[in-house]
Order: C-alpha cells, then structure tokens, then sequence
C-alpha cells in the first residue's frame, strides 16, 4: 500500500532536532531520507494548500521588513565586514576594534529578492501594504548605489557587492516591466539600473567571463567564474537589454562562455572554475543547486536539449537527502560534497526555474515533487530558513515563495514598459574637486 503525502510530511517534519539541528545522527538521517522517498510518490500537495501557504509566508516577509525606515531585508551569513560609524546597529555584532557588520552586498541583495517575492502572489497593484513596502525596498536599493561599499572601485579578493548588484538589476527591472515606478521616480530607478550595468561592466572577470565573489586577487586579474553568480547576472543583463537599456556588447556572451567552464561530466557543474573543470560525477550530490541554475540559462540561451533539463532535475531529487543533512548546520563547506547550509533554499530556487524548461507535458509532475519537499521543511511558523540566524529566514522564505509561484510566473506575459529616461548630462568637475576615494572591505570571515 502506498503511503499518502501528508504521512511522509509528518515523518519529515517530525525530525527537526535531529536532522535540522545542531546534532545529526545517522538513523535519524536515514529516516529522513525514507521519508522523502515516500513524498516523491504520485501524492501531490493540493493547489489550495500551497496558495495558503504562500498567503502565510507573505505576511511574514511583511512582518519582517526592518531598518528605520523599514526598508531592508537584509540576507545574514557568516561573512561579515568592519563596522563604520553610520552603520545600523542592529546590524552590528561585536565590540571595539571586533565590531562587525552585515556588508551591503548582503543587504541589498537580500532585500531584493525579497521585494521579488513580495510581487509574485497575484494582486500587487491593487494591494497597498506591499505597495507600500516595495516602494520602501525601492528607495533603499535606489540610494545604496551611493554607499561607498557598493562602488565597483575596490581591491577585490572576497567580496559581495557583486551579488548584490545582480539582484538589485534584476529587482529594479521587475518593478519596471510591473508598472510599478512611480512616474516622478522613474528617472532615479533608471539611473541606479545604469549603476548595477556599470557596475558588472567594471567587475567582470577578464579572460574568462562572468562574476565571482570569491576573487582570489585584484579585479584585473582572470580569476574563476562562480555558478552562484553568474547565471542571475546573465538573466537580469538580458532583461536589461529587452527594456532596452544598454549593456555592454559581448558581456552576456562571454559570460555564458565562462558557464561552459563550469559544466563537467554528467552534467555536473564546479562551484567555481577558470579552466574546464575535470570534477568526477561522484560530487554531483554537491551540486544539485549549481546545475539548475546552469542548466535553466543555458535553455534559456538555446543551447540546452531536455534531456540535459530532465538529468539536472533528476539530480535534485536523487540526492535532495544531502542538502538536508546540511539544512540549518554550523559551518559552510564540509565534505564529502562541500554543501553549505545556504545551497538548501537556493537549490529549491533553481530547481523551480529548471523545471519550466522541461518539455510541457513533464512539469506538473516535479512541481508536485518539489512543492512536497518545499512543504515538508516549512517551519512551525509558516516560514522557511535554511541558516543558524533568525534574519535568514527573510531570505528562505523568499526562495519559497518564488519557488511555489514560478509556475504561474513564467507563464506571465511579461509587460513591455517604456523606454528608459534619458540619463542625466555629467557636469564638468568644479575647479578644486576631488574624486571622492574608495574603502576596501576587511573581511572578518568568508563563506
């Protein structure tokens, strides 16, 4: 007899401490994995349960918005940088010369995927506390072009300010194809979607394609092209371009190049790589996450076949087990597979994406594999974290909700919205002016 659903839920969710805790043991793993084999059934989650629980996660995202002007939702992970003197300071641990500070990389970034997943759910228009909070998100990302952080004027080395330029680009731009810029804003939106272009323009790696924010040098050095960063980069540089801003000639191509550095036997795919990656298949279960988010841009470039779509999305399933192991842990990369605690959501992220490149008539099924898996690690509150830290779960349950929606999204028409603003005429330096200078970040930790 075929167990239901809802009892390998139960089975899953019973094991929190266990499996999503701090102190795994290797029966209570190998009931998980057990469970999850039974979701993977025919069972499916029902439409009205999972448009529930999106409504759910909504509020909370809401709820959580914070700053003074409850205006971010900033992502937290390990990686940390010194703390300045106009920080916030609930961002802020430590004392003295220990101080250390969410990075705005990480702020922007976060909250951008957050605004993201405040516009999915249908009726945003017509809604006036999201309105209200994406023009809040909107105002911040706008202003952080202006954080001396954010300029693409640094040293190099370990650094997110280039994840959150991606996600910034590709936020604004959605609020741009949604009609939702205000008229009297557009120009500043416009501007600070030039910023984020420039901005990848500037740090792209040479030789090689593509971005990283784990550069081991300067900036003017050919470094390893990172799958975490580049496929989102690749996706918001040609939305970019379709609402008809500029962008660089070649930089997509030769980004998508550098992706192609990534891919190794069995559709495997590096987590970084400057030279073709000669990984063995047997670490694929470490990079299940890294594969879709590949694989669903190379389809979206035309260079992928469904059979490549249908392995990536095999993977995940198969080996959905050792993301769980690592789901809510200490520590970032550990072996054997060097999966981090953050791959979880961002996994489920991507395998929503992939799946609607799959040929029509095999979607529905895996939607309905990873909405059990999604529902089954949903927490008692209604939302989702894959970290140690209680901010993070702004950013899980953002993956969520963009993840339970993505059907409904990429069967969206997308909105053809106006072309860009003129940019503003650069006036002449002033005699006795000076460029402003730059700040290297001190990285007081790396993840």
């Amino acid at each position: 007899m075929k167990t239901s659903l809802s009892a390998a839920i139960l089975a899953l969710s019973a094991l929190p401490a266990a499996v999503h805790g701090f102190h795994q043991d290797a029966d209570a793993v190998d009931e998980a994995v057990e469970a999850e084999a039974e979701v993977r059934g025919e069972d499916r989650i029902e439409a009205e349960d999972i448009e529930a629980a999106v409504s759910e996660a909504l509020g909370i995202l809401l709820a959580r918005q914070e700053g003074a002007n409850k205006d971010e939702w900033p992502y937290q992970g390990v990686y940390r940088v010194r703390a300045e003197a106009d920080d916030p300071d609930s961002l802020i641990e430590g004392r003295g010369r220990r101080r250390t500070v969410i990075p705005i990389g990480y702020r922007v970034g976060g909250t951008s995927i957050a605004s993201r997943a405040v516009m999915r759910p249908s009726g945003v228009a017509e809604d006036e506390a999201r309105r209200d909070a994406l023009e809040r998100s909107r105002r911040f990302v706008v202003k952080s072009t202006s954080h001396p952080r954010m300029t693409p004027d640094y040293a190099g080395g370990y650094d997110v300010r280039g994840w959150g330029y991606i996600y910034a680009l590709g936020f604004l731009l959605e609020l741009r194809e949604r009609g939702l810029v205000a008229e009297d804003d557009a120009a500043a939106t416009d501007q600070a979607i030039r910023f984020y272009i420039d901005a990848l323009d500037r740090i792209e790696i040479p030789g090689v394609g593509g971005w990283n924010y784990a550069r081991r040098g300067p900036l003017d050095r050919p470094d390893a092209t990172s799958p975490f960063m580049t496929p989102p980069a690749i996706q918001a540089l040609r939305e970019a371009a379709r609402q008809g801003f500029e962008v660089p000639d070649g930089m997509v191509d030769r980004a998508a190049a550098g992706l192609e550095l990534t891919r190794g036997r069995d559709g495997y795919v590096a987590y970084a790589s400057r030279r073709k990656t000669t990984d063995p298949p047997s670490q694929i279960p470490g990079a299940i996450g890294r594969m879709a988010a590949v694989v669903t841009v190379r389809s979206e470039l035309g260079l992928s076949e469904p059979e490549e779509i249908r392995n990536a999305c095999e993977a995940f399933f198969e080996h959905w087990n050792e993301l769980l192991k690592r789901k809510g842990q200490s520590g970032t990369h550990v072996p054997p597979y060097g999966v981090a605690p953050y791959y979880f959501m961002y996994a489920h992220g991507c395998m929503a994406e992939a799946i609607e490149h799959l040929p029509e008539e095999e979607r529905e099924a895996e939607r309905g594999r990873l909405a059990a898996l999604l529902m089954s690690v949903r927490d008692e509150a209604g939302g989702w974290n894959d970290r140690v830290f209680d901010r993070s779960t702004a950013y899980g349950t953002s993956i969520a909700i963009l993840a339970l929606t993505q059907p409904a999204e990429s069967a969206r028409e997308r909105g053809t919205p106006g072309p860009p603003t003129e940019p503003p005429v650069e006036k002449a330096p002033e005699p006795g002016d000076e460029p402003g200078s730059t700040t290297s970040d001190d990285a007081a930790s790396g993840e």
